[in-house]
């Protein structure tokens, strides 16, 4: 499944601001499919539409005007350009937000500082719906949101990235409350939590996933985690009261089972996230960073409350 914009980008061709209207006009009558052309300059990448190009010319004085004038005069120099890595929904919002008179121009594709190729509205729209429709493959059921295949291929895409955060979220003491209040209720509280971290984790500057249960994950392309992180708990903490009875909310606990078999008092829910960064440490595959998380994570369970541990920082408990 293609899923960066950069794997259905095909090459187009590249004229400078500078070539004459009139080579442009041969070009495109050569090629009767040709959409566009990148204009490349020390400018940046513009872009040079066929139907946009017909028209300037197609006017009253356009042709005997432009055709001997650089086509720098006609370009697009706000064309949508975009890296090789970003994801192609991403990408799909960004070209349906643009003006209606660019809504069906080519999205240029960059790969570092060079120019990689094209990508139509039409093979935009068809690689939408092929992931869609792959994901919806793969999607956990109780929370719609993205399950353990695409998690894996995020993680991979992320490796190379220059900063990256991986927060690993969950709920201590679940069980018990599952337990005491049915199963019913703890899928409630599960996709109450998964509303939640959508708020903080939704946009396209990050990624959320659902593990499995109550392990949820997050990915950020920087390492500053430490305020969302802060903003998740004070949520969850607030939000846990409507799922607690007045008694046990009162008491701060529930009466369950403890690991001697034997009936005793439960901390009520919280939030564990373990957090891990790129910051001091390289990580050559997802397993280091698995391997690195479940290390923090034992540091997080090993406090009781909602709490925040990072392999870059000390554990830090907000409750």
């Amino acid at each position: 499944m293609f899923t960066q914009i950069g794997e259905i980008a095909e090459p187009i061709p590249v004229v400078l601001p500078e070539t004459k209207c009139d080579a442009l006009y041969q070009l495109f009558k050569s090629n009767p499919n040709l959409e566009g052309v990148a204009v490349t300059g020390k400018n940046g990448i513009s872009l040079m539409m066929r139907t946009r190009f017909f028209q300037q010319i197609g006017t009253q004085y356009g042709y005997n005007l432009y055709m001997g004038r650089p086509v720098k005069l006609l370009m697009n120099v706000n064309a949508l350009v975009v890296d090789y890595a970003e994801q192609i929904t991403d990408v799909s919002v960004a070209a349906m937000e643009r003006e209606e008179a660019d809504l069906y121009d080519l999205v240029l594709v960059t790969s570092g500082d060079r120019f990689h190729g094209a990508v139509s509205i039409r093979r935009l729209l068809l690689a939408v719906a092929d992931v869609r429709a792959e994901m919806a493959i793969f999607m956990n059921p109780l929370t719609g949101l993205p399950g353990n295949r695409i998690i894996d291929d995020r993680l991979v895409q992320m490796l190379p990235q220059d900063q990256f955060s991986v927060l690993y979220i969950d709920l201590d003491q679940f069980k018990s409350y599952n337990d005491s209040y049915g199963f019913k209720m703890g899928d409630e509280l599960i996709q109450a939590t998964a509303s939640l971290l959508r708020e903080h984790f939704g946009g396209p500057e990050a990624f959320l996933g659902h593990i499995g249960g109550d392990d949820f994950i997050a990915i950020l392309g920087h390492h500053e985690y430490m305020r969302v992180c802060e903003e998740v708990i004070s949520r969850f903490e607030k939000m846990k009261r409507s799922f607690y009875n007045d008694q046990d909310w009162r008491n701060q606990y529930v009466m369950g089972e403890g690991r001697s078999g034997l009936n005793r008092p439960i901390p009520l829910v919280s939030v564990s996230i373990a957090v891990v960064t790129n910051l001091k440490q390289r990580y050559e595959d997802i397993n280091q960073i698995i391997n690195e998380a479940t290390r923090v994570k034992k540091s997080c369970k090993s406090i009781i409350g909602s709490i925040i541990c990072a392999n870059d920082m000390n554990a830090e408990k907000v409750t």
